[in-house]
């Protein structure tokens, strides 16, 4: 990386600080709602509530960090989550509806800002072209502090209370913002021209006046597939999210937090050797919505898998294989979202966390009702079967794109357009002179081309009573065919629409 390495570093060790205290509230706070509430029901709205709020701030988060700094941001979002989680630890032992549900809010709405913010800064901080093995560390200390924060949840409640656990969170939450606050990394762009951005967003520079349009066009396309996709994914994700206690419970009836520890950290593990892997490949093809779209099916699969009811050393194997997959389309898709223009990107991620919000809270509530009637291969199979057919969909959208951008074909991509201004054909396409291609048809024309201007060049009537060959051509790509002499039935010895037709041999 560059420069700026050590204080990313530094920023992503805080933050892996934070997520600790998150994944640990996350069982905390489960287990605090239902003492609160004292029933199911309540428990379930208490985190609807929560996951409300992250939807709602996914499609707010655009505009906010572009209004400020992403900075600023970080920082004010973990201080208003460390001061919720201080008020929840001091009223643990009395707490009114009201301000559990006041807390969850704060947690929901500062967890996706937070994440936003982040996400959308990492090309600021290390580079466009390091951005890459970024996500990689991201992902790995997320993974990590995933493990832990679950590993740990239990003893710390049993040990400490909620209040503990609450507090434990609050102060991994000042960490994280603390850490921002003195490190001052660089999160924002200077602002740039418009054009400047599209160019750095599309990867080359256009090649005449319509081309920006369709180049942003297509690259807006392929963007919403890629997120449409992740809404799938994390709905899917939800399902065995919810089922895999149920796993546990089935397996390990006397000791299901072990089995659970034991799954995630396998999981864990599989993240980081992606991270291994896709940081040797900074450059390519691997960063497209086909790497992610393949990603995805290889990760559906191995949860479906590890759900078969597999040997412990074959479990452990599916749910590596699953971390992989998890890992790498985690790191294709936000690097392929941070090679947007700046002042996209933070509505592209607001745009993505609503999505994976709303797909993890509709597939946490649609997996909970099937599981009381089906079993969990059943329900996770489904879901999971559902996030394969958008892969599958993502798949062909891309091959349907690389196919229209293929040299003659309808969307002529790369040369069809490069001489449309000037009137001459491109160098690659070596037009043969008027009367190789065709038979002579009995006139006084020289049948060899002599004494007679290649076709595109502009000159006048000849004399004969045809049309002057050069004049109104069409651009490449369309059709060449010109009116045959008189006597002569037309079809059999036009030239054909594309532009390898004149590649053709004669009659």
């Amino acid at each position: 990386m560059t420069g700026v390495e050590w204080r990313f570093r530094a920023v992503v060790v805080a933050h892996a600080v934070s997520a600790y205290g998150t994944y640990l509230n996350l069982i905390a706070l489960s287990l605090f709602s239902y003492e609160v509430t004292g029933t199911a029901l309540g428990v379930g709205v208490v985190m609807a509530v929560r996951l409300l709020s992250g939807v709602t701030a996914g499609l707010a988060a655009g505009a906010l960090t572009a209004r400020f700094t992403r900075r600023t941001v970080m920082v004010v979002t973990d201080f208003a989550q460390t001061l919720a989680m201080v008020v929840l630890a001091l009223r643990a032992s009395d707490t009114p509806l009201w301000v559990l549900l006041g807390a969850v809010v704060v947690l929901g709405a500062g967890n996706t800002f937070f994440n936003v913010a982040l996400r959308s800064a990492v090309p600021v901080m290390v580079g466009q072209d390091d951005r890459a093995r970024a996500n990689g560390v991201l992902v790995t200390a997320r993974s990590v502090a995933t493990v832990l924060g679950f590993a740990s949840a239990a003893p710390v409640i049993a040990l400490g209370g909620f209040g503990v656990a609450f507090a434990v969170n609050a102060a991994s939450f000042a960490v994280s913002a603390a850490a921002v606050l003195v490190l001052r990394p660089r999160t924002d762009d200077q602002p740039c021209d418009e054009s400047g951005e599209e160019r750095a967003g599309a990867g080359s520079s256009p090649a005449g006046g319509k081309r920006p349009r369709l180049r942003v066009a297509g690259l807006a396309g392929a963007l919403l597939g890629m997120i449409a996709l992740r809404g799938l994914d994390a709905l899917a994700s939800a399902s065995h999210n919810v089922a895999l206690p149920l796993a546990a419970h089935a397996a390990e009836p006397s000791d299901p937090a072990v089995f659970m520890t034991r799954f995630w950290s396998a999981w864990a593990v599989g993240t980081l050797l992606a991270h291994q892997v896709l940081k040797r490949r900074s450059h390519g093809a691997s960063w497209g919505e086909r790497a992610f779209a393949v990603g995805t099916c290889a990760m559906s699969f191995c949860f479906v898998a590890a759900f078969t009811g597999l040997p412990a050393p074959a479990l452990m194997a599916s749910a590596v294989a699953a971390g992989f997959a998890d890992g790498w389309t985690e790191i294709v898709y936000t690097s392929r979202l941070q090679a947007a223009p700046d002042r996209q990107r933070g509505r592209l991620f607001g745009l993505s966390a609503t999505a994976e919000q709303s797909g993890f809270a509709l597939g946490t509530m649609a997996a909970a009702a099937a599981l009381e009637v089906l079993p969990a291969l059943t329900v996770v199979g489904a879901f999971h079967g559902a996030a394969v057919c958008g892969a599958l969909a993502l798949l062909l959208f891309a091959g349907g794109r690389r196919w229209m951008g293929r040299p003659g074909q309808g969307d002529g991509d790369t040369h069809s357009h490069s001489h449309a201004d000037d009137g001459r054909p491109p160098i690659s396409e070596s037009r043969p002179s008027v009367g190789e291609d065709h038979p002579s048809t009995g006139d006084n024309r020289p049948p060899t081309g002599e004494n007679h201007p290649s076709l595109g060049e502009n000159h006048p009537s000849t004399g004969e009573n045809r049309p002057p060959t050069g004049h109104n051509r069409p651009p490449t790509g369309e059709d060449h065919s010109h009116p045959p002499p008189a006597g002569e039935e037309k079809g059999e010895h036009a030239h054909g629409t594309s532009t390898g037709a004149s590649q053709l041999p004669g009659p």
